[in-house]
């Protein structure tokens, strides 16, 4: 259900004039919400299920939408619904949301439009938005205030009437290796005027080979400072004027909301429209467009990010779902074994029953689920009545509704189970392999195409054991056998289109394959042997004519941002469990496209390590210096990859030396406790630390402080050298 609202979160109506009276007639906050994905990037699942109805953390996508909606202060929210559109209604319905007090929400069915620009045509026919309005999809998660958003949005509007869209932005860091966000979306391109906020420019992909990004001249000449970003994320929340609505009218071509609309206003020099940006810093907001993000935001609902859209507050179903410790979510009812392990950041659903000997680490596992004996599940998403026989493993996959896995059985990376699917007894499923009851389409639609199953098609396609006969007939260019699922399986295996195979893992719930980044940093570094001054285009900055800024100034301001991100990459690699073998490379990557040595990266990594551990909660000295071994132990393999001469050893005691004395004053005291700790653990070496000592002989008194506070380790060590020799 609905939450409640926040206070002040709401941005609520506008009051506008009667033009038939001088009465003030307030006019309620108002949203269109797209039920429809308008593309088949989960597909064989939404031949079967809309979207917006999967579970995400056992809770349909579309209820986090209406909640979020329902708590910033909109009032009408029209939903409009095509493919599947009776599943979406008949749920609204029964789950309430049709009749909420002081939240209306009012359905808009149709089966002719195949894309976004039809489906806001036919809401402009229906004449139901009297306002500015909200623009989302029903796949789209926040917790953002809408307060600020609008406010700038109605303020522009009135100075300036072309002003019809403000897009809602985030701050991501893009993989600079792969040119993909965390939310596997292509890496975006947009230029934003720093005073106004005006979006000049916005690009979704661009060729980097060469590490040039191409602009038009007169976007320069016009604009005389204009701030470059692929550092963006676009939350796709957008508020619009009802001018918006017309526009879609007006000219047919536009069918993408961004590829067409938002690309066709920013190169219209006659009407004049124009889009602007609101960027949210402290708040959440997230569409899931592939398996990838529904991954990625499925592990920030799990770690809280997006509070108080979580499921021990949101409690869908009835069923009250408890947070435990280390992230660990259940709900009531539960059977599980004594010998059974459940790890951290994991969700057990409403009645379900694990076995013996089983392990189940980084998963959601849904309702009335029946897991057997000696089961391994590692960061997969097993939805509702799944059965799951004893010896089974399952590694980053997704199973959904019904689905029977037989015993020792085991699904590969990347797998995507759809409804009501057999995998026989010891079948291994390969790799990024879909499998459905479902024949595979003859011929796929664009991403532009809306993915129509209507009742009859899922009918006649799905495959049982009755008509396993009618099945045999099928090409076997579109289709695999039945018995390719082992012993008792049924379901097809799709076959990859061409092409795509190797890029099945840019979209997977699986962690990508170190192999592939290892590859795309070969080809990273082969291209900048191509450039003259071997760097690239960075992930942002601002292009003004005739700088005055110092080369001094400008190598400053290249350090801030390398370790900024190095810190970002160490914090995500925490965050969502991910090996250090992957953010090595990460950190290569940074290191290529930055243009830095080894013992940068060194004192990056360490800073953003020991940044962790000061700001992990501890109440004393002692715990300070528990989460500092904590870190340490278990990142120590990276640290050390950059460490492997003297200087760079040296490299991360003069950081410590700095961060002691201007970022984190509270390790001072701990300083020859944790130099200690690192020599134990073979982080750094005897002659990195009497190297150290060296250089600051001669140095002024105030910059041997902390050499004269190791002078115990020191002297230890040297007694230790003399006698060694």
């Amino acid at each position: 259900m609905g939450a409640p609202k926040k206070s002040g979160g709401g941005g609520g109506g506008r009051v506008s004039v009667s033009e038939d009276s001088d009465e003030l007639v307030r006019v309620p906050l108002q949203a269109i919400l797209l039920a429809d994905s308008f593309n088949t990037k989960f597909r064989p699942i939404t031949l079967e299920c809309p979207k917006v109805l999967l579970p995400l953390v056992n809770i349909p996508m579309i209820n986090y939408t209406l909640t979020w909606l329902e708590s910033a202060g909109v009032e009408d929210v029209f939903v409009f619904c095509c493919a599947h559109s009776k599943q979406v209604i008949d749920y609204l319905d029964k789950s309430g949301w049709l009749s909420q007090p002081n939240f209306s929400v009012t359905t808009i069915e149709s089966h002719n439009s195949v894309s976004a620009g039809d489906a806001l045509r036919l809401i402009y026919e229906r004449n139901v938005i009297h306002g500015d309005f909200v623009l989302i999809s029903g796949d789209t998660v926040s917790n953002m205030s809408l307060t600020q958003a609008l406010a700038e949005h109605k303020e522009r509007k009135k100075k300036d009437s072309n002003a019809v869209m403000t897009m809602v932005i985030k701050r991501s860091k893009t993989n600079p290796v792969i040119h993909q966000s965390r939310l596997g979306t292509d890496e975006l391109f947009m230029a934003i005027d720093p005073d106004t906020k005006q979006l000049l420019y916005y690009e979704e992909r661009t060729d980097l080979s060469k590490g040039i990004l191409h602009l038009d001249n007169s976007l320069l000449a016009d604009n005389p400072s204009l701030t470059l970003h692929h550092d963006k994320q676009d939350c796709y929340i957008d508020i619009c004027s009802p001018e918006v609505l017309s526009l879609f009218t007006d000219n047919f071509d536009y069918q993408h909301l961004r590829r067409h609309f938002v690309k066709g206003l920013l190169v219209d020099d006659i009407m004049g429209y124009k889009i602007f940006v609101h960027e949210i810093h402290s708040n959440y907001a997230a569409r899931i467009e592939n398996f990838r993000s529904y991954d990625t935001v499925s592990r920030d609902i799990i770690q809280r990010w997006t509070y108080p859209m979580v499921p021990d507050v949101m409690n869908y179903g009835n069923t009250a779902t408890k947070l435990e410790r280390q992230g660990m979510y259940r709900a009531s009812e539960i059977s599980q074994s004594q010998s059974a392990v459940i790890g951290p950041f994991t969700v057990i659903g409403f009645g379900t029953k694990i076995g013996n000997n089983t392990k189940i680490s980084d998963s959601v596992i849904g309702k009335g689920c029946k897991i057997g004996s000696n089961v391994c599940i590692k960061g997969c998403y097993i939805w509702d009545h799944v059965t799951i026989e004893d010896g089974c493993k399952l590694n980053h996959a997704i199973v959904c509704n019904e689905v029977t896995l037989k015993s020792g059985a085991i699904l590969e990376p990347g797998v995507i189970l759809s409804f009501k699917v057999v995998v026989g007894q010891e079948f291994v499923v390969p790799p990024y392999s879909y499998v459905s009851l479902l024949q595979q389409p003859v011929e796929e639609d664009s991403d532009e195409e809306l993915e129509y199953a209507d009742s009859t098609s899922v009918i006649t396609s799905r495959v049982d054991k009755s008509d396993e006969e009618d099945a045999s007939e099928v090409p076997e260019t579109h289709i695999s056998s039945v018995s390719e699922l082992g012993m008792g399986g049924v379901g097809y295996i799709w076959q990859k289109c061409e092409g795509s195979q190797e890029e099945e893992w840019r979209h997977s719930v699986a962690p990508i394959p170190a192999d592939k980044i290892s590859e795309a940093m070969k080809t990273m570094e082969d291209d900048l042997e191509l450039t003259h001054d071997g760097s690239i285009l960075p992930p942002s900055g601002e292009l003004i004519p005739d700088s005055n800024d110092s080369d001094e100034d400008n190598e400053d301001s290249r350090d801030d941002f390398f370790e900024r991100e190095v810190e970002a990459t160490f914090l995500r690699a925490v965050n969502e469990n991910i090996q250090e073998d992957h953010l090595i490379l990460e950190v290569n990557s940074l290191k290529l496209s930055c243009n830095k040595l080894t013992a940068d990266c060194a004192g990056a990594l360490f800073y953003a390590m020991m940044k962790y551990a000061v700001d992990t909660p501890h109440s004393s000295l002692d715990g300070l210096m528990q989460n500092v071994k904590a870190v340490l132990t278990k990142w120590k393999k990276a640290l050390r990859s950059y460490l492997t001469d003297i200087d760079e050893q040296i490299e991360i005691i003069l950081k410590f030396e700095e961060i002691c004395l201007e970022s984190a004053k509270e390790f001072t005291p701990l300083f020859t406790k944790i130099l200690l700790y690192m020599y134990n653990e073979d982080i750094i070496e005897e002659d990195a630390i009497l190297s150290w000592e060296d250089e600051k002989r001669d140095a002024d008194e105030a910059d041997k402080v902390f050499v004269n506070k190791a002078q115990d380790l020191i002297q230890w060590l040297k007694v230790a050298e003399e006698e060694d020799e």
